[in-house]
């Protein structure tokens, strides 16, 4: 038996065939067009009212069943897209390939790729209750929404007067003991240069200093761990290396995507021949300082320094390089403040995910992210103020609102209440640093009410995902409850 029949066969079995169903379809953030066809037909294959906004957004309605008819409407809400990464070692396609799935113990995983759980588990309950022909349930508006990893843009275009429900149930939290009533908002920093790039002369050595190996994670709710960011330690390096010999930077590839912890980077950069084995001697020392203040955190971190002899043709000069490497180290990463009302909970912070250098262009890509909308746009401020504006041009763009907790939620108690009653302890009511979509939803529909909550995901946004099958069970369990329990 295939590793994916064996999944499909898990119970509940119509939630697991879904996304199995769904996982065979590519649908990285904004390249869209193939799940969203792919929902268009199933909704076709059922029978059931579908409909398109301008957007991409997906909205499928399923009438009552017999005898629940007076129950409110309730929207089922979850996206449709999911963050690529991959090990650099894997070969994989995320535009073209369906994910490779495995099932290890009471694990579902990817094999070297992100598993798409966030947010696909959510969108594949949807899609089990949608076909489903024996669970009792009230009138049901099943949204699906595009773009949400990056830069929410489905549900801040969604379109108005659509929706119909009392009740928004987003399913896309990753602890199952949690239930959701608030988020982070967020921006997108990018800062871009040009810089003359000069011939590199003869008598120089290229060398590439390679970082790989780290956990990575979800720019929100890992940001606090302390985890490594590539980026950082490669720039922390470089930096060093400025300092005590006439580095000049050829190229930067580092990080990927802006929510994403950014796990590897790759910088080449040239010394004079004479410098070379000074500079070795003193990376070496570096180098092991630097695991051996990630032991415990970053494992597997590894990081490798080659030389070879052919030089790079043009590069940045050395003035250049160290005033770049000054101007990165200066960038604020990781939490920037914690909430004063809500505990352990990140208010503010910014993740650095993706840096390039090439020919000269500099791009740096930020995500800063806040519950205060006053904390966001300070941060983002002084990342800007930080950088020498003759030199380097700060945009701002991607800008979403947090989601404002309401205690008072009629959902909020009766979601909890069940919550005690079914598993017989207190759920966590909680808000979180990552940035879910009820905020947009809410300003959209203001009188909407609405509450978060999904199974155990670990490792979101990178190729370590995995998501728990008990766990899942129990927020089918949990879901189908809650569906006959609102009035």
């Amino acid at each position: 038996m295939s590793e994916h029949s064996l999944i499909s066969v898990l119970a509940p079995s119509l939630l697991w065939q879904s996304f199995v169903a769904l996982n065979e379809v590519p649908r990285p953030s904004k390249k869209e067009e193939k799940v969203i066809v792919f929902m268009l037909d199933f909704a076709k294959s059922l029978g059931l009212e579908v409909d398109q906004d301008a957007v991409g957004n997906i909205r499928i309605l399923k009438p009552a069943t017999a005898g629940m008819e007076s129950l409110p409407v309730v929207t089922l809400q979850s996206h449709l897209d999911m963050v690529h990464q991959k090990n650099k070692e894997t070969v994989f396609d995320f535009n073209t390939q369906g994910i490779q799935m495995v099932l290890e113990g009471d694990w579902v995983k990817a094999k070297g790729t992100t598993l798409g759980a966030d947010n696909g588990i959510g969108v594949a309950a949807i899609m089990a209750l949608l076909q489903a022909t024996d669970i009792p349930h009230g009138p049901l508006e099943a949204l699906f929404t595009v773009d949400e990893e990056t830069g929410m843009t489905g549900a801040k275009g969604l379109a108005k007067n659509w929706l119909s429900g009392k009740y928004l149930l987003n399913l896309d939290t990753e602890d199952d003991d949690e239930i959701s009533i608030g988020c982070a908002g967020g921006i997108d920093i990018t800062v871009s240069a040009s810089f003359d790039v000069v011939a590199l002369g003869e008598d120089l050595i290229s060398l590439t200093l390679k970082i790989t190996g780290l956990q990575g994670g979800h720019s929100g709710m890992d940001i606090h761990k302390g985890f490594g960011n590539a980026n950082l330690i490669a720039n922390d390096l470089l930096g060093s290396f400025t300092d005590k010999f006439n580095v000049q930077l050829h190229s930067i590839q580092g990080g990927s995507l802006r929510n994403a912890i950014p796990r590897e980077s790759t910088i080449s950069f040239v010394v004079p021949r004479s410098q070379r084995a000074s500079l070795e001697a003193f990376a070496a020392v570096q180098i092991q300082e630097t695991i051996k203040a990630f032991a415990g955190v970053e494992e597997n971190l590894n990081i490798l320094l080659t030389a070879y002899g052919t030089t790079e043709n043009m590069g940045l000069s050395v003035s250049d390089t160290q005033s770049l490497c000054k101007q990165i180290k200066d960038i604020h990463n990781g939490v920037y403040q914690w909430s004063a009302t809500v505990p352990d909970l990140v208010e503010t912070s910014n993740n650095v995910a993706r840096i390039t250098l090439s020919n000269g262009v500099l791009e740096i890509a930020c995500l800063c992210r806040s519950a205060v909308e006053v904390a966001k746009m300070d941060l983002a401020q002084q990342i800007k103020a930080g950088f020498d504006p003759a030199v380097y041009a700060v945009t701002f763009s991607g800008d979403y609102p947090g989601w404002a907790p309401n205690t008072s939620s009629q959902l909020l108690k009766t979601a909890s209440g069940l919550y005690e009653s079914m598993f017989q302890e207190t759920p966590r009511v909680v808000a979180c640093h990552a940035g879910l979509e009820c905020g947009l939803l809410g300003a959209h529909y203001p009188a909407m009410d609405m509450v978060s909550f999904g199974p155990n995901i670990r490792g979101a946004h990178s190729p370590d995902e995995k998501v728990s099958v008990v766990s899942v069970q129990k927020f089918w369990k949990y879901l189908l409850q809650l569906l006959k329990s609102v009035s």
